[in-house]
């Protein structure tokens, strides 16, 4: 290999590994991330990335908040984002099947779709009930298979594509406390039940159900979740709060598939 070769690959390792540490960022949301934890899931050792991060400051990707020292995506990334406000025709398809939805179960309804080794929320439509679970924000992102969305994006998959996504997250969800092996077995428990639901949910109290939206080719577009107070998706409603997820996610892939025949 020539010099300047040599000097491309290296660039393209260095491009890809500063993403990389972007994405992770990303997780972290108004929390930020710890230079430790960013060490752990990225496998790059601390040289390498506080290398990166300082550039990543310097460019304004990346803000480091002065008090907890942790980073957080910087306001560069956010205008870049900016350019293109109408990147996601899915969340524009599917925004009045989750207003209806929200309407009819009274609960929070999210949109989520996966990216990479993600699951990203894209969308949410909030219910009439008097008691809203906002578990998540919109533009949050976590590793697949960490909350109903991401195991019900992986069942959508198939046994062993899904079982190599979350071994390659393990040092990601090592750190949020997960255990790959319980992973996998939520998974292949939705893959089987064609849902995911969660009893207990991210906030005490509370409880998810998340059903896949699946294109005429068989592919995930993305996944439907509700989001309630735990009684609310107790024995007596949990049938009828899937029936109508299900008659949502019905009209969002079939309005999928008429516009994609267009296109």
């Amino acid at each position: 290999m020539s010099g300047s070769e040599d000097k491309s690959a290296a660039g393209a390792q260095t491009v890809r590994r500063a993403l990389a540490l972007l994405r992770l960022i990303a997780c972290g949301q108004e929390r930020g991330v710890r230079l430790v934890d960013l060490e752990r899931m990225s496998g790059l050792n601390r040289p390498t990335v506080h290398r990166l991060l300082k550039t990543l400051v310097q460019e304004e990707a990346v803000e480091q908040d002065p008090e907890t020292r942790r980073y957080l995506i910087g306001q560069e990334i956010t205008l870049l984002g900016l350019a293109r406000t109408r990147r996601f025709p899915l969340l524009t398809l599917a925004d009045p099947y989750m207003a209806e939805l929200a309407d009819q179960v009274g609960d929070t309804v999210f949109l989520s779709i996966r990216h990479g080794h993600d699951s990203i929320c894209i969308g949410r439509r909030t219910g009439r009930h008097p008691i809203q679970v906002l578990s998540i924000e919109v533009g949050v992102r976590r590793p697949l298979g960490v909350g109903v969305s991401g195991v019900a994006l992986l069942a959508s998959l198939d046994a062993d594509e899904s079982t190599r996504l979350v071994r390659s997250n393990g040092a990601r969800l090592e750190v949020l406390g997960e255990r790959v092996e319980d992973v996998i077995a939520r998974v292949d428990a939705a893959r089987r039940e064609g849902l995911a639901h969660a009893p207990v949910g991210l906030m005490p109290g509370t409880s998810a159900v998340a059903v896949p939206i699946m294109s005429a080719k068989g592919e995930a577009l993305g996944a439907i979740t509700v989001t309630a107070m735990a009684e609310r998706l107790g024995a007596g409603r949990f049938g009828e709060v899937v029936d109508r997820m299900r008659q949502a996610v019905a009209g969002i892939a079939a309005r999928w598939g008429q516009v994609s025949t267009r296109a």
